[in-house]
């Protein structure tokens, strides 16, 4: 019989039950407390760690252009290909979760040609967001949205993801790449420019914060919070696109045909802003792929036997293809640096241009004996000093000149500093400091030896000399434009001092002028133009000792000013180690230099004054003759000083050898093709010029049934050819233009 709980018991029962609530609500209003009020904030925070996805929005670099707003750099769409693994590790089905890690191992690995094993570990870490690959070009993006959808059984949009940012592009290729540098992986300027402006290059980045689903996808119709990435700012460099083409084009000629062990440097620079107007190096690289090597160097790197010795010589020669030789590299000037000397003594008027040294083929100094590269010159006045290059009577107007006051010139054209041009890696300068200053260290100092200067400090020395005697500041940027376009900033002539007189500076030019107008070897002359110049040649004594090949290592220099009567332009080119058989400063730096000025004069406004002589020799531009009647065609090219030979019986020229604006020498032959064709032969075998004088060279373009266009100096009976714009050997159309180009063999054996 059931006993019936009496009114005591039930009152006991309800206690303990409303204890109970009561107990649970304390305990649960207490933690409560917890989460929202006293840890409110950091659960806050974890939780929007977990519900939210933070994404930078890559802000793109700002362009850079040339002075004449010619696009250099630039940045262009790119995206950043990232998984979630998060996601695919909450998948409770382990076959599908294998399905899927090894479907993306296996496709994002052949698209983006990453390792699969690399692939697969970023599939099994414990994070939202893990990076695959960054920077990939757009058809490789689309490459991996079609593996997406091709797999759309898998879901594989929960767990793989591309964000849009932006990758530098380079749309010259080479052109101007040392200066121009390149950026990272992550848009960051590792060299050049790029690297020296980058804080102003680099824009601010923007950033997305979206809600996100447990597999890391967004949640649509939720939270998202966007930033705009604001575009860094550009720069208008004093570079001209043109001159810096032509710069490299002739300095890569040159530095080939000359077989340079060390690459090769040319900077344009005007003398009278600083402004750089080019800047080339060779060899270099292309900016749009840095970490390439070329397919020379790729071939000493294979041919290392193990793979620390590979890694390091392969670091080895890219650091060496990225170094602005122009810049970061210091050598000995030789006799370039006589202008310099020169300089010192006449504003010191301890000379003039009739004072005269006599060189009796050696000098004595403290017991060191120096020799001039020829039996001696006798007795020359001052001007013939320097175009003579005579390395006994520059040590005497050293002396002349003292150590002290030497030294004092030397820090005022800035050899002691760095010239602060707006360029990474700048190195100083190595010399003889006055308490080091013997009378045989003032002896070498002289002539250009025993101290290390950068050819960035020996142009801006040389442009203080002609310029009116004031040193200016090199730099390479002219205008920071803001993101929107705006120029914010305007870079001007930087006037650090005075250094020499007026009057000096115009005996320079006088002496820099006679040089190339009165020197013994014409490859510094440049038809139509008066130019002032000075050749160098330096031994590389440490290099000489320190190489173990048992061979003597030169620089072979030129340093140009033009006009010289008003100089605007001063261009330095140096052939590090060239190896081909000649070392002169003016065999083998000479023809570059005047080869550049030739096309850089024009191209600038400055218009050319010929003599008869060089009239005779003169390139016409080759008039446009398709579409007209043979009749009027043979009128066209007869007027233009040009001859003519018409291939077929057609009465309407169909094409024409040289094409329309094309430059050939005065009397040459222009082709022209009409319809009906008798003659069967319309191509030729190109000769081999190399070695012959200029008449010898025309009348075997002529035998040949092509036209010839002179290059170089051709001013003198003593120039052959070294060098043709095709081979020989190679089959062209008959009439098409072969460059020819001439230098003075008389250099070859001309010390500087």
């Amino acid at each position: 019989m059931a006993v019936k709980p009496n009114k005591s018991m039930v009152m006991r029962i309800l206690s303990i039950m409303v204890a109970l609530v009561i107990f649970t609500v304390g305990v649960s209003a207490v933690r409560l407390v917890d989460i929202a009020v006293i840890n409110g904030e950091k659960y806050q925070n974890e939780a929007l760690e977990q519900q939210l996805y933070d994404t930078l929005i890559t802000a793109p670099r700002g362009d850079i252009y040339d002075k004449n707003m010619n696009l250099l750099a630039t940045s262009s769409n790119a995206w950043t290909v990232y998984i979630t693994p998060n996601g695919i590790t909450k998948l409770k089905d382990e076959n599908l979760k294998n399905t899927v890690k090894n479907t993306i191992a296996d496709g994002l690995s052949q698209i983006l040609e990453l390792d699969r094993e690399t692939v697969y570990g970023y599939t099994e870490k414990n994070t939202y967001y893990v990076i695959v690959k960054k920077q990939v070009d757009k058809d490789i993006a689309d490459k991996v949205r079609n593996f997406i959808t091709q797999n759309e059984k898998l879901e594989l949009a929960n767990y793989i993801g591309l964000d849009e940012t932006t990758k530098r592009y380079y749309p010259n290729n080479n052109l101007a790449s040392v200066l121009l540098g390149f950026v990272g992986s992550d848009n960051q300027g590792l060299a050049g420019i790029e690297s020296y402006y980058n804080t102003s290059l680099t824009g601010v980045a923007g950033r997305v914060v979206a809600a996100k689903s447990a597999q890391g996808t967004n949640m649509e119709l939720t939270y998202e919070r966007v930033e705009q990435a604001i575009r860094g700012k550009s720069l208008v460099l004093t570079i001209d696109n043109y001159v810096q083409y032509i710069a490299e084009k002739y300095l890569e000629s040159g530095v080939i045909a000359n077989a340079a062990q060390e690459r090769g440097a040319c900077v344009v620079m005007n003398v009278n802003t600083g402004e750089i107007l080019a800047l080339a190096v060779k060899g270099d690289f292309d900016p749009n792929e840095p970490f390439k090597l070329t397919t020379e160097a790729q071939a000493l790197v294979d041919a290392e036997t193990s793979d620390d010795a590979k890694s390091a010589l392969r670091n080895e020669l890219l650091n060496k293809q990225w170094r602005n030789k122009a810049v970061s590299d210091t050598y000995e000037p030789g006799s370039v640096f006589k202008v310099i000397t020169a300089s010192m003594a006449l504003d010191e008027n301890l000379v003039n241009l009739n004072t005269t040294f006599t060189c009796n083929y050696t000098i004595n100094i403290a017991g060191q004996t120096y020799h001039c590269h020829k039996r001696g010159h006798g007795t020359q006045s001052f001007l013939d000093t320097m175009v003579n290059s005579c390395n006994p009577a520059y040590i005497m107007v050293g002396q002349l000149v003292g150590s002290k006051t030497f030294v004092k010139y030397f820090e005022a054209f800035g050899l002691t500093q760095k010239t602060g041009i707006d360029l990474p890696g700048e190195s100083q300068s190595v010399y003889h400091k006055t308490s080091a200053m013997g009378p045989v260290e003032l002896a070498s100092s002289s002539f250009g030896q025993t101290f290390n200067i950068t050819p960035i400090q020996m142009i801006t020395a040389v442009a203080a000399s002609v310029n009116g005697g004031y040193l200016v500041q090199p730099h390479v940027v002219g205008k920071v434009l803001d993101s929107e376009g705006n120029v914010e900033k305007t870079i001007g002539t930087t006037v650090k001092r005075q250094v020499v007189s007026q009057k000096t500076s115009e005996t320079i030019r006088t002496m820099m002028g006679a040089v190339v107008s009165k020197s013994v070897t014409k490859n510094m002359y440049v038809a139509g133009y008066e130019t002032g110049g000075k050749t160098g040649t330096s031994q590389k004594i440490i290099t000489n000792i320190t190489s173990g090949d048992g061979k003597d290592h030169y620089i072979a220099s030129y340093l140009a000013v033009a006009p010289i009567s008003k100089p605007e332009i001063a261009v330095l080119v140096m052939v590090d180690e060239p190896s081909a058989g000649q070392y002169y400063g003016s065999a083998v730096s000479a023809p570059i230099g005047a080869e550049i000025l030739s096309e850089v004069l024009p191209y600038l406004g400055y218009e050319p004054k010929y003599t008869e002589a060089e009239l005779a020799k003169l390139s016409i531009t080759v008039p446009s003759v398709v579409s007209e009647s043979v009749t009027i065609a043979k009128g066209k090219i007869s007027n233009s000083n040009l001859t003519y030979k018409v291939i077929g019986t057609g009465e309407t020229v169909l094409e024409q050898i040289p094409a329309a604006g094309e430059t050939i020498s005065a009397g040459g032959t222009v082709i022209l093709y009409t319809q009906e064709s008798e003659e069967t032969e319309t191509t030729t075998t190109v000769p081999n010029f190399t070695g012959l004088g200029v008449s010898a060279a025309n009348a075997t373009a002529a035998n040949n049934g092509l036209n010839i266009k002179f290059s170089g100096n051709t001013a003198s009976g003593g120039v052959v050819a070294y060098k043709q714009s095709i081979e020989s050997g190679s089959q062209v159309k008959k009439g098409s233009v072969i460059t020819v180009y001439f230098r003075d063999i008389s250099a070859d054996n001309v010390a500087d």
